[in-house]
């Protein structure tokens, strides 16, 4: 019988016992090597590589009062238009030696409060929101705690700590503006039920100047509720000529069902989204969207936490970088 196998924690003596060097001259190699030899950098390297030495980030942290980590807050991970500015944002802060760490909501807000409240035990370096934070508490917690925060994707006049984002109700003012342009009155919206998407169909409505037929789903929105919203409007508007979406999956399943009940993209029917994700000016047809720079909102948010990390203040703690409509051939 096989003699059970011994695990042990490799730690930081192993390293200097292995380098042949005191534990102070290793400790200082690997934290300070500025003050060491170049010769002895690259013995204690070698026994860090030998031993597979991990150094323990949290009793570092302790000391420097630095975790090196951000909390990154999003709604749902399978929503695309949210992964250029995780990846973005996961980008930046790595360049700066800070590693991003994930929580997801489900865009339900006690959720989102526990989420918050496990993040801030952490005590991470910074905190990066999809979204603006939805419950008073958590908010009043955030500022309590002084870790910075950033939220991204909405803005407010009023925020937590910072905002990089852009308006709900612009998009979907701009979106009806577009389609009065058009000459389109018989209009639909196929939304999500989360708050944000609420706002840019508010936005549409206040500019159509009249309430218009919707068809609520529940989010994160995929191409078969698209489907099941269409059919949903069709039944309250027989004679509708134009949807808009509250996202680019959306608008998909809205074209698949438009196309299996024979109806033309866009002669019979005009379909818009939102997000500009990767495939929408790939389908066929493809999907007139809203543009956001998702990745541009990411770069920033790193640089607003990085800057607060070394104590200083934001020039703009709040910022506007707006957005665009694309127009292509599911409503040209």
């Amino acid at each position: 019988m096989n003699a059970p196998i011994s695990l042990k924690t490799v730690t930081l003596h192993d390293v200097a016992k292995a380098a042949g060097v005191s534990l102070i001259t290793a400790s200082r190699a690997l934290s300070n090597p500025g003050v060491v030899s170049e010769k002895t950098r690259a013995r204690v390297q070698q026994a860090v590589e030998a031993t597979g030495y991990i150094p323990n980030l949290l009793a570092g942290g302790l000391k420097s009062k630095r975790s090196l980590m951000v909390a990154g807050i999003v709604p749902a991970l399978s929503v695309s238009q949210f992964l250029p500015t995780l990846e973005a944002l996961s980008t930046a802060l790595a360049a700066e030696g800070y590693q991003l760490i994930l929580g997801q909501t489900a865009y339900d807000p006690d959720r989102e409060e526990a989420v918050l409240n496990t993040m801030i035990s952490r005590q991470p370096d910074g905190i990066v929101m999809t979204g603006l934070v939805q419950s008073p508490r958590a908010q009043e917690r955030l500022r309590r705690s002084g870790i910075p925060v950033v939220e991204t994707w909405d803005l407010s006049d009023r925020p937590v700590d910072m905002v990089v984002g852009f308006s709900h109700l612009k998009v979907g003012g701009a979106v009806a503006g577009y389609f009065l342009s058009k000459g389109w009155q018989k209009v639909g919206v196929a939304t999500g039920g989360d708050s944000r998407a609420m706002q840019r169909r508010e936005g549409f409505v206040a500019t159509m100047g009249r309430e218009v037929p919707t068809a609520v789903v529940p989010a994160p929105s995929s191409l078969a509720l698209g489907r099941r919203a269409l059919a949903e409007l069709l039944e309250k508007e027989p004679g509708l000529k134009a949807v808009c979406c509250s996202s680019d999956t959306l608008a998909s399943g809205v074209l698949v069902e438009a196309l299996a009940r024979g109806l033309r993209i866009p002669q019979d029917l005009a379909v818009c989204g939102f997000g500009d994700a990767d495939f929408s000016a790939h389908t066929v047809p493809s999907i007139t969207t809203v543009h956001v720079d998702g990745p541009g909102i990411g770069t920033l948010a790193a640089r607003m936490i990085l800057a607060r990390c070394r104590g200083e203040r934001p020039a703009q703690p709040i910022v506007d970088l707006g957005f665009r409509l694309v127009e292509r051939a599911s409503t040209a």
